[in-house]
């Protein structure tokens, strides 16, 4: 789950990570209002979305002008920039073509910054432990800066069992050329983000860019915080910041039924109990010459229900061409899946080819409902067998 930057700040000032004093818009008024309580020369106008790039992305009816962060001079000024950014589309590299309306603003005050960097805390699951990533290049994509400038990509991984150590903050803080008391803030900031990451079961945490200031502070300019799903329902209030209309539709629709879905850009959709199974499917689709339109695994244990609410939520996609259906009944039953996808193809009247590849526990019994349905399913003998069809079948429709 992801939030905010005005709710990331929120929370990371509770663990005492430095932070410039700024609030929420949602109305112009509102921005001005707090451009004055801030009552600062300089004031930072911020669109809140959840993408990156914003800075540098461009609003659609106003592609050359300025970008989702501006800096006014002025309280009428950021009644201006408010004006401009609130309720329009704003384009940056994250959001695709179609952008990301801007509903709501942050106003923060501004800072004389003397230098960017990036640091970000994550997990890295091939050592399974708790990541600092650091850069001297703050304020780029931290991959273009791993693809250019790899040496200057610092990381450090923390031990679960000692947890964050005064030690490893002195190591990236002198490998950013932090100096003096900024190396203290740096390593007691490192700890509030550490004991943030850890009880709040973050699954990332990324400052950038985290700045120096003309006067030696060290301070959090940006904060980009996502959560592990799975552990949400030890965090209630957690769950209270989801933003649901900057999530994709479809994948919101989806954890209402407990479905693990991902749209993709392809034209074949693609349903599947397992994910190592899912990977395969669209694996095997690509190899077959065609695309997948998304990730989805209904889990070991669904019902006929959930299947049926698979099957619509794969067909509201208007790029899906074709479906693959692929099953391999262990605890999940055949003629489960069977009845599901017939119940679904009469209700949403199907009307793009389909494709199922049953195996497994009652596959006989599952074949047997789709044949007897009436409806214009292939049948397919294994995998292979499956995304040639599919694709086959796809190809002669365009």
């Amino acid at each position: 789950m992801n939030i905010h930057e005005y709710q990331a700040k929120a929370l990371l000032a509770k663990f005492a990570v430095p932070l410039l004093k700024g609030g929420v818009a949602y109305t112009k008024d509102e921005a001005m209002d707090v451009a004055r309580k801030l009552g600062g020369q300089v004031t930072v106008v911020k669109a809140q979305i959840h993408a990156g790039g914003r800075g540098k992305g461009r609003f659609k009816d106003d592609p050359n002008g300025k970008g989702g962060v501006r800096i006014a001079k002025s309280v009428e000024e950021v009644g201006q920039y408010a004006a401009a950014m609130l309720g329009h589309e704003l384009v940056t590299k994250q959001t695709g073509p179609a952008g990301k309306t801007v509903k709501r603003l942050y106003i923060e005050e501004g800072c004389d910054i003397k230098r960017e960097l990036y640091l970000s805390m994550l997990v890295d699951r091939s050592i399974g432990r708790v990541a600092i990533v650091a850069s001297t290049e703050g304020g780029m994509d931290i991959e273009t800066v791993a693809h250019d400038h790899p040496e200057k990509i610092v990381e450090q991984a923390i031990d679960p069992a000692a947890g964050f150590q005064a030690y490893e903050g002195r190591k990236i803080a002198f490998a950013l050329g932090l100096s003096g008391k900024q190396v203290g803030a740096f390593v007691k900031m490192m700890g509030g983000l550490y004991k943030a990451f850890t009880e709040l079961d973050c699954s990332l945490i990324e400052i950038n860019p985290l700045v120096v200031t003309g006067a030696g502070d060290v301070l959090a300019l940006d904060a980009k915080m996502n959560f592990d799903d799975n552990a949400l329902e030890r965090h209630k209030d957690l769950e209270d910041l989801r933003d649901v209309d900057e999530e994709d539709p479809s994948e919101t629709e989806a954890a209402k039924y407990a479905l693990n879905y991902v749209k993709l850009d392809g034209q074949i959709g693609c349903m599947v109990n397992g994910a190592g199974l899912a990977m395969a499917t669209m694996d095997i689709i690509k190899l077959y010459g065609a695309e997948p339109a998304n990730f989805l695994d209904v889990g070991g244990g669904a019902t006929k229900e959930r299947v049926t609410a698979a099957f619509k939520i794969i067909l509201k996609d208007p790029n899906v061409e074709g479906i693959l259906v692929n099953i391999f009944g262990g605890i999940m039953r055949c003629d489960v899946i069977a009845e599901g996808v017939v119940a679904a193809a009469r209700e949403v009247n199907l009307h793009v080819p389909l494709v199922v590849r049953l195996e497994g526990t009652n596959v006989e019994l599952g074949k047997k409902i789709l044949k007897e349905s009436g409806l214009k399913i292939t049948s397919a003998e294994n995998l292979a067998d499956a995304a040639e069809k599919i694709v086959t079948a796809v190809k002669e429709a365009s």
